[in-house]
């Protein structure tokens, strides 16, 4: 017979082995870091270069033009990632976000190897998962909720 506390954290049974609280901030430590990563990483830097990457951006569905394509994908990396870190419009910012990731992915890379695929496929796995759940109890989403409600 095992130990009832060993079996809750061997078999991660999460309705009495993981506190509420603990989840929350693990979702809220995720979503923080993936947003500002994302900014940092691709998003400020695709902004401060704008007119130089716009030319030869790719426009995946053939009728947006490079420019209108790099304006999305930026609107989406910036303003979607600080919206995701405040956990503002949590599953708007995060659907646009997965959107990219996926437009990129399978689109833009899709003749590539899988490895030039991966990071976005990751991302895209995050930001479905905050589409899906939203920003958590540690967002302003929450907090408008209640307060409007």
């Amino acid at each position: 017979m095992i130990n009832p506390i060993v079996s809750k954290w061997l078999f991660l049974d999460f309705k009495t082995g993981v506190n509420d609280k603990f989840t929350e901030f693990v979702s809220l430590s995720v979503r923080v870091a993936t947003g500002l990563i994302m900014l940092f990483s691709h998003g400020v830097g695709k902004w401060m270069n704008f007119s130089n990457i716009a030319p030869n951006f790719p426009d995946p569905f053939g009728f947006l033009g490079s420019t209108l394509s790099l304006a999305l994908v930026v609107g989406s990396e910036v303003f979607g990632s600080i919206l995701l870190v405040l956990g503002l419009f949590t599953r708007w910012a995060s659907f646009s976000l997965l959107f990219t990731m996926l437009t990129a992915a399978f689109i833009v890379h899709f003749p590539d190897p899988f490895k030039e695929k991966e990071l976005a496929i990751l991302y895209a796995l995050i930001f479905f998962f905050f589409t899906v759940r939203g920003g958590g109890k540690y967002s302003l989403d929450h907090f408008l909720k209640r307060k409007l409600t």
